[in-house]
Protein backbone atom coordinates (compact mmCIF):
# COMPACT_ATOMS: atom_id res chain seq x y z
CA UNK A 1 0.00 0.00 0.00
CA UNK A 2 1.03 3.51 -0.82
CA UNK A 3 0.51 5.61 2.15
CA UNK A 4 1.01 9.66 2.99
CA UNK A 5 1.15 11.31 6.41
CA UNK A 6 0.05 14.74 6.59
CA UNK A 7 0.24 17.29 9.88
CA UNK A 8 3.07 16.59 11.64
CA UNK A 9 6.16 19.37 11.92
CA UNK A 10 8.96 17.03 10.85
CA UNK A 11 8.83 13.37 11.43
CA UNK A 12 11.84 11.63 13.66
CA UNK A 13 11.74 14.49 15.59
CA UNK A 14 10.25 15.03 19.08
CA UNK A 15 8.88 18.14 18.83
CA UNK A 16 5.36 17.24 19.91
CA UNK A 17 3.10 13.55 20.11
CA UNK A 18 2.38 14.27 16.88
CA UNK A 19 5.85 13.87 15.69
CA UNK A 20 6.39 10.83 17.46
CA UNK A 21 3.03 9.45 16.54
CA UNK A 22 3.67 9.43 12.96
CA UNK A 23 7.49 8.39 13.39
CA UNK A 24 6.21 4.97 14.83
CA UNK A 25 3.44 4.90 12.33
CA UNK A 26 5.55 5.61 9.26
CA UNK A 27 8.72 3.24 10.31
CA UNK A 28 6.51 0.43 11.15
CA UNK A 29 4.66 0.16 8.05
CA UNK A 30 7.46 0.41 6.51
CA UNK A 31 8.89 -2.20 7.61
CA UNK A 32 5.71 -4.54 7.18
CA UNK A 33 6.31 -3.91 3.28
CA UNK A 34 4.57 -0.72 2.49
CA UNK A 35 5.70 2.50 1.10
CA UNK A 36 4.95 5.64 2.97
CA UNK A 37 5.47 9.36 2.66
CA UNK A 38 5.77 12.28 5.52
CA UNK A 39 5.08 15.22 3.93
CA UNK A 40 6.43 17.65 6.32
CA UNK A 41 6.75 21.10 7.23
CA UNK A 42 10.03 23.03 5.90
CA UNK A 43 11.77 25.91 7.72
CA UNK A 44 13.10 26.24 11.17
CA UNK A 45 12.69 23.30 13.87
CA UNK A 46 11.68 23.93 17.73
CA UNK A 47 15.62 25.03 18.19
CA UNK A 48 15.92 27.37 15.65
CA UNK A 49 17.61 25.41 13.07
CA UNK A 50 17.22 25.01 9.58
CA UNK A 51 15.65 21.89 7.89
CA UNK A 52 16.10 19.84 4.87
CA UNK A 53 13.95 21.69 2.11
CA UNK A 54 14.99 18.73 -0.45
CA UNK A 55 13.27 14.91 -0.12
CA UNK A 56 15.43 12.63 1.25
CA UNK A 57 15.03 8.97 3.30
CA UNK A 58 14.33 8.27 6.62
CA UNK A 59 14.51 4.73 8.38
CA UNK A 60 12.80 4.11 4.87
CA UNK A 61 10.35 6.60 4.77
CA UNK A 62 10.26 8.88 2.10
CA UNK A 63 10.44 12.63 3.50
CA UNK A 64 9.34 15.36 1.61
CA UNK A 65 9.64 18.73 2.90
CA UNK A 66 6.98 21.51 1.45
CA UNK A 67 6.47 25.46 1.82
CA UNK A 68 5.28 26.35 4.88
CA UNK A 69 4.42 30.27 6.03
CA UNK A 70 6.04 30.22 9.21
CA UNK A 71 3.49 32.22 11.44
CA UNK A 72 1.10 31.63 14.21
CA UNK A 73 -1.82 29.51 12.97
CA UNK A 74 -0.50 29.77 10.07
CA UNK A 75 1.94 26.96 9.78
CA UNK A 76 -0.15 23.89 10.57
CA UNK A 77 -2.22 24.94 7.73
CA UNK A 78 -0.31 26.09 4.87
CA UNK A 79 2.26 23.46 4.94
CA UNK A 80 -1.04 21.14 4.93
CA UNK A 81 -2.25 22.82 2.07
CA UNK A 82 0.50 22.34 -0.15
CA UNK A 83 1.51 18.71 1.46
CA UNK A 84 -2.30 17.76 -0.02
CA UNK A 85 -1.11 19.38 -3.62
CA UNK A 86 1.98 17.52 -3.94
CA UNK A 87 0.14 14.17 -2.36
CA UNK A 88 -2.48 14.63 -4.98
CA UNK A 89 0.06 14.53 -7.72
CA UNK A 90 1.77 11.41 -5.84
CA UNK A 91 -1.60 9.67 -5.65
CA UNK A 92 -1.26 7.37 -2.95
CA UNK A 93 -3.61 4.85 -1.39
CA UNK A 94 -4.63 6.64 1.14
CA UNK A 95 -3.80 9.93 3.41
CA UNK A 96 -3.39 10.03 7.05
CA UNK A 97 -3.80 13.38 8.62
CA UNK A 98 -2.61 14.38 11.83
CA UNK A 99 -4.63 16.42 14.06
CA UNK A 100 -7.86 19.01 12.87
CA UNK A 101 -6.09 22.00 12.10
CA UNK A 102 -4.37 20.18 9.11
CA UNK A 103 -7.89 18.57 7.88
CA UNK A 104 -8.79 21.56 6.71
CA UNK A 105 -7.33 20.55 3.64
CA UNK A 106 -8.74 17.25 3.86
CA UNK A 107 -11.86 17.69 1.31
CA UNK A 108 -9.28 18.80 -1.35
CA UNK A 109 -7.89 15.06 -1.18
CA UNK A 110 -11.54 13.63 -0.62
CA UNK A 111 -12.30 15.32 -4.42
CA UNK A 112 -9.50 14.24 -5.53
CA UNK A 113 -10.68 10.29 -5.05
CA UNK A 114 -7.85 9.42 -2.66
CA UNK A 115 -8.73 7.70 0.73
CA UNK A 116 -8.52 9.95 3.69
CA UNK A 117 -8.17 9.19 7.52
CA UNK A 118 -7.78 11.75 10.22
CA UNK A 119 -6.26 10.94 13.29
CA UNK A 120 -7.98 13.30 16.10
CA UNK A 121 -4.64 13.47 18.58
CA UNK A 122 -7.25 15.92 20.93
CA UNK A 123 -9.91 18.85 20.38
CA UNK A 124 -7.28 21.19 19.58
CA UNK A 125 -9.58 24.47 19.10
CA UNK A 126 -9.83 23.86 22.91
CA UNK A 127 -6.18 24.81 23.44
CA UNK A 128 -5.82 28.02 25.36
CA UNK A 129 -3.02 29.35 22.91
CA UNK A 130 -5.40 29.82 20.20
CA UNK A 131 -7.16 33.20 19.59
CA UNK A 132 -11.31 32.99 18.80
CA UNK A 133 -10.06 33.11 14.80
CA UNK A 134 -7.37 30.66 14.99
CA UNK A 135 -9.95 28.29 17.44
CA UNK A 136 -12.41 28.76 14.33
CA UNK A 137 -10.80 27.78 11.83
CA UNK A 138 -9.04 24.33 13.69
CA UNK A 139 -12.84 23.77 14.39
CA UNK A 140 -13.66 24.10 10.68
CA UNK A 141 -10.94 21.06 10.40
CA UNK A 142 -12.62 19.25 13.24
CA UNK A 143 -15.70 19.43 10.74
CA UNK A 144 -13.81 18.36 7.56
CA UNK A 145 -12.55 15.12 8.99
CA UNK A 146 -16.38 14.70 10.01
CA UNK A 147 -18.00 14.98 6.94
CA UNK A 148 -15.17 13.97 4.20
CA UNK A 149 -13.00 11.61 6.26
CA UNK A 150 -13.49 7.77 5.27
CA UNK A 151 -11.85 6.70 8.55
CA UNK A 152 -11.61 8.60 11.74
CA UNK A 153 -9.24 7.27 14.69
CA UNK A 154 -9.51 8.86 18.27
CA UNK A 155 -7.15 8.57 21.47
CA UNK A 156 -9.74 8.50 23.57
CA UNK A 157 -13.45 7.25 24.55
CA UNK A 158 -14.56 10.85 25.68
CA UNK A 159 -13.47 12.31 21.97
CA UNK A 160 -15.03 9.25 20.34
CA UNK A 161 -18.38 10.18 22.17
CA UNK A 162 -17.96 14.12 21.01
CA UNK A 163 -17.83 12.93 17.55
CA UNK A 164 -21.24 10.73 17.64
CA UNK A 165 -22.59 13.70 19.80
CA UNK A 166 -21.52 16.42 17.61
CA UNK A 167 -21.23 14.98 14.27
CA UNK A 168 -23.23 11.61 14.00
CA UNK A 169 -19.87 10.08 13.35
CA UNK A 170 -18.54 6.92 14.43
CA UNK A 171 -14.56 6.84 15.10
CA UNK A 172 -12.49 3.98 15.52
CA UNK A 173 -11.21 4.40 19.12
CA UNK A 174 -6.78 3.22 18.21
CA UNK A 175 -4.89 3.93 21.23
CA UNK A 176 -0.92 5.03 20.96
CA UNK A 177 1.61 2.72 21.54
CA UNK A 178 4.96 2.86 23.70
CA UNK A 179 7.90 0.90 23.68
CA UNK A 180 9.49 -0.73 26.76
CA UNK A 181 13.34 0.88 27.24
CA UNK A 182 16.28 -0.19 29.41
CA UNK A 183 16.93 2.83 32.02
CA UNK A 184 19.93 5.20 31.57
CA UNK A 185 22.03 5.69 34.27
CA UNK A 186 22.56 9.65 35.44
CA UNK A 187 25.43 10.61 33.57
CA UNK A 188 25.21 13.73 31.25
CA UNK A 189 22.67 15.00 33.33
CA UNK A 190 24.77 14.86 36.06
CA UNK A 191 27.50 16.33 34.28
CA UNK A 192 25.29 19.52 33.18
CA UNK A 193 22.95 19.89 36.10
CA UNK A 194 24.07 17.64 38.88
CA UNK A 195 21.14 15.80 38.76
CA UNK A 196 21.16 11.98 40.46
CA UNK A 197 19.05 9.08 40.01
CA UNK A 198 15.46 10.34 42.60
CA UNK A 199 16.69 13.69 43.15
CA UNK A 200 13.83 15.85 40.87
CA UNK A 201 10.48 15.40 39.67
CA UNK A 202 10.01 16.35 35.85
CA UNK A 203 8.10 17.92 33.79
CA UNK A 204 8.63 16.77 29.87
CA UNK A 205 6.47 18.38 27.32
CA UNK A 206 5.95 21.77 25.43
CA UNK A 207 5.46 25.19 27.11
CA UNK A 208 2.01 25.86 25.98
CA UNK A 209 -0.69 27.24 28.41
CA UNK A 210 -2.93 24.13 27.99
CA UNK A 211 -0.13 22.54 30.02
CA UNK A 212 -0.50 24.62 32.88
CA UNK A 213 3.87 24.20 33.99
CA UNK A 214 2.27 27.67 35.62
CA UNK A 215 0.28 25.37 38.44
CA UNK A 216 3.04 23.27 38.50
CA UNK A 217 5.25 26.08 39.49
CA UNK A 218 2.72 27.21 42.21
CA UNK A 219 2.16 23.77 43.70
CA UNK A 220 5.87 22.92 44.17
CA UNK A 221 6.59 26.10 45.79
CA UNK A 222 4.59 25.10 49.08
CA UNK A 223 6.51 21.55 49.36
CA UNK A 224 8.90 21.14 51.72
CA UNK A 225 11.62 19.23 49.90
CA UNK A 226 15.28 19.58 48.52
CA UNK A 227 14.13 17.79 45.37
CA UNK A 228 14.77 19.95 42.33
CA UNK A 229 12.04 20.46 39.67
CA UNK A 230 13.06 20.14 36.45
CA UNK A 231 11.03 21.82 33.39
CA UNK A 232 11.57 20.17 29.79
CA UNK A 233 10.09 21.37 26.45
CA UNK A 234 9.91 24.03 23.88
CA UNK A 235 7.70 26.75 22.82
CA UNK A 236 5.10 25.81 20.30
CA UNK A 237 3.31 29.04 18.95
CA UNK A 238 3.87 30.60 22.77
CA UNK A 239 7.23 32.27 22.89
CA UNK A 240 5.48 34.72 25.25
CA UNK A 241 4.13 32.25 27.49
CA UNK A 242 7.55 30.36 27.74
CA UNK A 243 9.06 33.85 28.94
CA UNK A 244 6.44 34.00 31.66
CA UNK A 245 7.13 30.67 32.95
CA UNK A 246 11.06 31.51 32.79
CA UNK A 247 10.38 34.41 34.72
CA UNK A 248 8.42 32.18 37.57
CA UNK A 249 11.01 29.61 37.56
CA UNK A 250 13.32 32.00 38.32
CA UNK A 251 12.38 32.74 41.37
CA UNK A 252 12.76 29.01 43.05
CA UNK A 253 16.20 27.77 42.72
CA UNK A 254 15.11 24.33 43.25
CA UNK A 255 13.74 24.73 39.46
CA UNK A 256 15.59 24.04 36.11
CA UNK A 257 14.47 24.93 33.32
CA UNK A 258 16.32 22.84 30.42
CA UNK A 259 14.64 23.37 27.30
CA UNK A 260 13.87 21.08 24.29
CA UNK A 261 15.52 17.28 24.66
CA UNK A 262 15.94 14.37 22.83
CA UNK A 263 18.38 11.63 22.69
CA UNK A 264 20.52 10.48 25.32
CA UNK A 265 19.27 13.56 27.70
CA UNK A 266 15.65 12.53 27.37
CA UNK A 267 16.36 9.12 28.17
CA UNK A 268 18.69 9.75 31.34
CA UNK A 269 15.75 12.68 32.50
CA UNK A 270 12.78 10.06 32.36
CA UNK A 271 15.01 6.84 33.76
CA UNK A 272 15.93 8.88 36.79
CA UNK A 273 13.45 11.47 37.98
CA UNK A 274 11.67 10.57 40.97
CA UNK A 275 8.32 10.91 39.61
CA UNK A 276 6.60 12.68 36.61
CA UNK A 277 4.30 15.46 36.41
CA UNK A 278 1.72 16.50 33.64
CA UNK A 279 -1.03 19.23 35.10
CA UNK A 280 -2.57 19.62 31.65
CA UNK A 281 -6.29 20.95 31.36
CA UNK A 282 -6.15 19.60 27.80
CA UNK A 283 -4.59 16.88 26.04
CA UNK A 284 -5.18 14.08 23.11
CA UNK A 285 -3.25 11.13 24.68
CA UNK A 286 0.11 12.25 26.17
CA UNK A 287 3.19 10.79 24.59
CA UNK A 288 5.36 11.97 27.51
CA UNK A 289 2.74 10.07 30.25
CA UNK A 290 2.71 6.51 28.39
CA UNK A 291 7.00 7.27 27.92
CA UNK A 292 7.29 8.03 31.98
CA UNK A 293 5.21 4.76 32.45
CA UNK A 294 7.30 2.73 30.21
CA UNK A 295 10.57 4.42 31.89
CA UNK A 296 8.85 2.90 34.93
CA UNK A 297 8.18 6.28 36.74
CA UNK A 298 5.92 7.23 39.12
CA UNK A 299 3.12 9.43 37.44
CA UNK A 300 0.90 12.22 38.70
CA UNK A 301 -1.20 13.99 36.32
CA UNK A 302 -4.94 16.01 36.31
CA UNK A 303 -7.91 13.88 36.25
CA UNK A 304 -9.18 14.80 32.68
CA UNK A 305 -10.18 11.70 31.05
CA UNK A 306 -7.39 11.82 28.60
CA UNK A 307 -5.03 11.53 31.19
CA UNK A 308 -6.63 9.56 33.96
CA UNK A 309 -7.98 6.67 31.40
CA UNK A 310 -4.38 5.83 30.61
CA UNK A 311 -2.89 5.71 33.84
CA UNK A 312 -6.26 4.13 35.52
CA UNK A 313 -4.93 2.99 38.67
CA UNK A 314 -1.32 3.02 38.02
CA UNK A 315 -0.79 6.51 38.86
CA UNK A 316 -2.10 9.40 40.95
CA UNK A 317 -4.33 12.47 39.94
CA UNK A 318 -5.68 15.56 41.35
CA UNK A 319 -8.43 17.92 40.72
CA UNK A 320 -7.75 19.70 37.21
CA UNK A 321 -6.61 23.64 38.16
CA UNK A 322 -5.74 23.07 41.31
CA UNK A 323 -2.82 23.55 42.34
CA UNK A 324 -3.49 23.02 46.51
CA UNK A 325 -4.69 19.43 45.63
CA UNK A 326 -1.54 19.05 43.19
CA UNK A 327 1.02 20.17 46.18
CA UNK A 328 -1.38 17.84 48.39
CA UNK A 329 -0.71 14.88 46.28
CA UNK A 330 2.69 15.46 45.68
CA UNK A 331 3.63 15.92 49.65
CA UNK A 332 2.05 12.23 49.87
CA UNK A 333 4.22 10.92 47.04
CA UNK A 334 7.51 12.78 48.04
CA UNK A 335 6.88 10.99 51.87
CA UNK A 336 6.30 7.65 50.78
CA UNK A 337 9.38 6.38 48.32
CA UNK A 338 7.73 2.85 48.65
CA UNK A 339 3.86 3.98 47.08
CA UNK A 340 5.79 5.99 44.24
CA UNK A 341 8.21 2.95 43.44
CA UNK A 342 5.01 0.28 43.78
CA UNK A 343 2.92 2.62 41.16
CA UNK A 344 6.29 3.29 38.80
CA UNK A 345 5.92 -0.75 38.60
CA UNK A 346 2.26 -0.90 38.35
CA UNK A 347 2.76 1.54 34.98
CA UNK A 348 5.41 -0.47 33.50
CA UNK A 349 2.78 -3.50 33.92
CA UNK A 350 -0.26 -1.03 32.12
CA UNK A 351 1.86 0.31 29.41
CA UNK A 352 3.13 -3.34 28.50
CA UNK A 353 -0.69 -4.81 27.94
CA UNK A 354 -2.38 -1.98 26.89
CA UNK A 355 -0.32 0.44 24.47
CA UNK A 356 1.26 -1.73 22.03
CA UNK A 357 2.84 -0.19 18.49
CA UNK A 358 1.90 -3.27 16.93
CA UNK A 359 -1.65 -3.26 17.71
CA UNK A 360 -1.75 0.17 16.76
CA UNK A 361 -0.66 -0.28 13.30
CA UNK A 362 -2.54 -3.04 12.84
CA UNK A 363 -5.80 -1.47 13.23
CA UNK A 364 -4.59 1.27 11.39
CA UNK A 365 -3.81 -0.29 8.46
CA UNK A 366 -6.99 -1.92 8.52
CA UNK A 367 -9.09 1.22 8.62
CA UNK A 368 -7.09 2.14 5.61
CA UNK A 369 -8.27 -0.94 3.89
CA UNK A 370 -12.00 -1.18 5.01
CA UNK A 371 -15.08 0.47 4.81
CA UNK A 372 -15.89 4.11 6.44
CA UNK A 373 -15.41 4.41 9.72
Amino acid sequence: MRIAMIGQKRTGSREGGVEVVVTELATRMVALGHEVTCYDRSGTDVNGEQTPSEPYMLDGVRIVPVRTIEAKGLSALSSAYFATCAAIGDRPDVIHYHAEGPCNALPMASKAGIRTVATIHGLDWQRAKWGGIASRVIKRGEKAAADRADGIIVLSEPVRSYFREEYGRDAEFIPNGVSLVKPACADEIHRRWGLEKGSYLLYLGRIVPEKRPELLLEAFKGLDTDKRLVIAGGASDSSGYLSEIKALAARDPRVIMVGFVEGVVLEELYSNAYLYVLPSDVEGMPMSLLEAMAHGRCCVTSDISECADVLAQAGKTFHKGDAAALRSVLSALLSDPLSAHRLGEAAIKRVEVEFDWGVAVKRTLDLYLGARS
